[in-house]
C-alpha cells in the first residue's frame, strides 16, 4: 500500500521547514506573543537613539528578599546553597552580612541612551507582560523589581491594552500600552516611571560589553523570515485550493 501524495507532501515541508528550524539562530526561532512586543519596544527604543540589549543576564545587589511563604523561616545560610534559577527566571544568589543578597535579573528590554557622558546615559529596564496572570505574579516579586531599579533610573511594564490598568502597577513604574495587535499596533507611554539616579558598577559594564545589542539588522532579518514563510504558506495555500488546474484548462 501506497502512502497518499498528499502525505508525501506535507512531509516534505515538514522536512523543510524542520531543517530551516535547525538552521536558524536562536534568537531567530522564537515567535511568541512576548517576544513580539519585547521585539518592538527594542526597535522603538533604537529608532530613539538607545543602544538595546535582550534577555541579558545581569547580577544585581537587592537589600531585602520576596516575603517568604507562611509558616517558612528566613535562613540567611540556606541562600547561599539555593539553586541558581528560579521558576521566574531569577533567584537569590550569595547574601552579604548585612542583609542584602545578589540576585540575578533577567530583564526582557535593557537599553542606554548613546552619549560619551556617564550622567546622560539613564540606563532603562522594559518588562513585558502579555497576559494578567503573569503581571500579577511578577508584581508580588517586590525582590525582582529591587533588582532592576539597582541597574537602571527608570523601569517601565509595557502591557497590551486590557491587561491592566496604569493605577494597578506601582506608582514608582512606568507603563506602555499597546493598543492593537503586537506587530501593528499602537504604542502608547501610559505613565512615566520615577527617575531615581543611577550609576552602572564595573561588573555590569564588563557584561554589556560580552552581550550583543540589538541592531536595525536583526529586525530587518526577523522580518524577511516572516514575510517569506507567509509568501510559502499563501503559495501552499493556493497550490491545495485548486488540485485540478491543469485538467480544467
Amino acid at each position: 500500500m501506497f502512502p497518499h501524495p498528499l502525505s508525501l507532501r506535507m512531509a516534505g515541508r515538514y522536512r523543510s521547514w524542520h531543517a530551516l528550524w535547525i538552521a536558524l539562530p536562536t534568537s531567530c526561532r522564537f515567535t511568541t506573543c512576548h517576544d513580539r512586543l519585547a521585539d518592538r519596544v527594542a526597535a522603538h527604543l533604537m529608532s530613539a537613539g538607545r543602544i538595546v540589549w535582550r534577555e541579558l543576564s545581569l547580577r544585581a545587589r537587592i537589600e531585602a528578599g520576596d516575603p517568604p511563604s507562611s509558616g517558612a523561616e528566613p535562613a540567611v545560610a540556606a541562600a547561599a546553597d539555593a539553586p541558581m534559577w528560579s521558576g521566574d527566571g531569577s533567584a537569590l544568589l550569595r547574601p552579604f552580612h548585612d542583609g542584602g543578597a545578589w540576585r540575578m535579573a533577567r530583564p526582557d528590554v535593557f537599553s542606554l541612551r548613546r552619549t560619551s557622558v556617564e550622567d546622560y546615559l539613564q540606563p532603562m529596564v522594559h518588562e513585558v507582560k502579555v497576559s494578567r496572570a503573569d503581571l500579577l505574579s511578577d508584581l508580588r516579586h517586590a525582590a525582582k523589581r529591587e533588582s532592576y531599579r539597582w541597574l537602571s533610573c527608570e523601569t517601565c511594564y509595557v502591557l497590551p491594552a486590557g491587561v491592566a490598568e496604569p493605577q494597578e502597577i506601582p506608582e514608582e513604574l512606568g507603563v506602555w500600552l499597546l493598543h492593537g495587535p503586537v506587530d501593528t499596533g499602537v504604542l502608547e507611554f501610559a505613565r512615566p516611571s520615577r527617575h531615581v539616579p543611577c550609576k552602572l558598577p564595573f561588573a555590569v559594564w564588563m557584561a554589556l560589553a560580552q552581550a550583543t545589542p540589538c541592531t536595525a539588522d536583526d529586525e530587518a532579518r526577523q522580518q524577511e523570515l516572516k514575510d517569506a514563510a507567509a509568501e510559502d504558506v499563501g503559495v501552499a495555500v493556493a497550490s491545495d485550493a485548486s488540485p485540478h488546474r491543469g485538467k480544467d484548462a
